[in-house]
């Protein structure tokens, strides 16, 4: 009988916001023995409370694909980046890591809207909504930390600009120019390997069409572009503009888990393997291919 392998998800579920923010403690303290959450547990408990509208002036968050399991998301990916980094020799201190993984718990909050923002959703944002993210997280971080610390951090959330190279950036240390690298990686790898993420394209797309952005007539458009999506636009991104910053990933899954692959990468083949399947066997038929994306309820 052929042995069940571990998927991505066997290892932690984003859904479970508690087991994120206690991985990354865990993750940090084989480092940092002393680790102190005790700012990043504040952030995290400020963010979770804007998403769920708990957070004064804030309306809660209605974008369907960018919400608060998307940002645990990238938070798990950003510290596994971090954790096989520094297995591989990169030189971090306590506070670089706190900084890289504060700008990926911020940089999706800009898609909220305040409470005085009342039409349509946050989608509206989404072209801008980088800097939108670090306004708000300026305001929230306020006296915590140094101005050059909040600049570090918004140096880094602007990598996960799609539109924009990350040389544009000018990061002031090496370290952080790293941790920036990594949260552009996060972002991308905890979109595409998500193991709904083909049900959530129709869902993203929702956001797209609200942010007025060209490209995709409609929702099938958008799944049957997502491979060269991948393969022209993030594979590229990720080996070139951040360097292969993704391969760290091989190094967490290896050390932590003993599990000797990427697991971010094999459910990316995963999801793509599936996506050719139900087009070859879908070709233009939308209520066919509709019929296949019907897994965890995601759509409903």
């Amino acid at each position: 009988m052929k042995p069940i392998e571990t998927q991505l998800y066997d290892c932690l579920d984003p859904l479970d916001s508690e087991c994120v923010r206690r991985e990354t403690e865990d993750v940090l303290r084989e480092f940092f023995p002393d680790y102190d959450g005790t700012l990043f547990r504040k952030a995290f408990e400020d963010v979770e409370k804007l998403f769920n509208g708990r957070y004064p002036g804030f309306r809660a968050s209605n974008t369907r694909y960018h919400n608060f399991e998307h940002t645990c998301s990238v938070v798990l990916a950003m510290v596994r980046l971090i954790y096989g980094g520094m297995v591989r020799g990169d030189t971090f201190t306590e506070h670089d890591c706190r900084k890289g993984l504060l700008s990926a718990l911020f940089h999706d909050v800009g898609l909220i809207q305040d409470v005085d923002d009342t039409q349509g959703t946050g989608a509206k944002h989404t072209v801008g909504h980088e800097e939108r993210s670090i306004q708000f997280m300026r305001c929230d971080l306020e006296g915590q930390l140094s101005d050059e610390d909040i600049d570090d951090i918004a140096d880094c959330i602007r990598c996960t600009i799609l539109a924009m190279s990350p040389s544009k950036v000018a990061f002031r240390t090496e370290a952080m120019r790293k941790m920036g690298y990594f949260l552009g990686s996060a972002d991308l790898l905890a979109q595409i390997a998500d193991r709904y993420y083909l049900e959530k394209l129709l869902l993203l797309f929702e956001e797209f069409q609200e942010a007025k952005l060209p490209g995709y007539d409609n929702a099938f458009d958008l799944v049957l572009k997502t491979r060269n999506f991948y393969q022209d636009v993030a594979r590229k991104r990720l080996d070139n503009e951040f360097r292969g910053a993704d391969s760290n990933m091989l190094y967490y899954f290896s050390k932590r888990r003993g599990i000797d692959k990427d697991l971010y990468r094999v459910a990316i083949e995963r999801n793509l393997s599936y996506l050719d399947k139900i087009l070859a066997e879908c070709g233009e038929d939308l209520d066919m291919l509709m019929a296949k994306l019907r897994r965890g309820n995601v759509l409903e």
